[in-house]
């Protein structure tokens, strides 16, 4: 698998997760605090398709990633819900 597809499939599964993810009312922030950190793992899922475009693969790889952590360590506190995509589904 070339760096390229690779990150695609990255970029192509935070699009999705985005695209499905719902914010826990009962989990209790500091007022903005969630919405500050999805808005830097969405402005990482625009960097990296920015570098993509630019085939720096490895840099828009690295932003994925960091969107990703983000978006994960979101759903492992409680904060937010939402499923990756399933390894067959990202194959598409």
């Amino acid at each position: 698998m070339t760096l390229k597809t690779l990150v695609s499939k990255y970029i192509r599964s935070a699009e999705q997760a985005f695209s499905e993810i719902k914010t826990i009312e009962e989990w209790k922030v500091e007022a903005g605090n969630l919405e500050r950190v999805l808005e830097s793992a969405k402005d990482y899922l625009e960097d990296a398709k920015y570098y993509m475009e630019r085939k720096e693969f490895e840099v828009s790889l690295t932003s994925v990633a960091y969107c990703e952590g983000l978006l994960d360590a979101l759903r492992m506190l409680g904060a937010v819900k939402f499923e990756w995509p399933s390894p067959k589904n990202k194959e598409k």
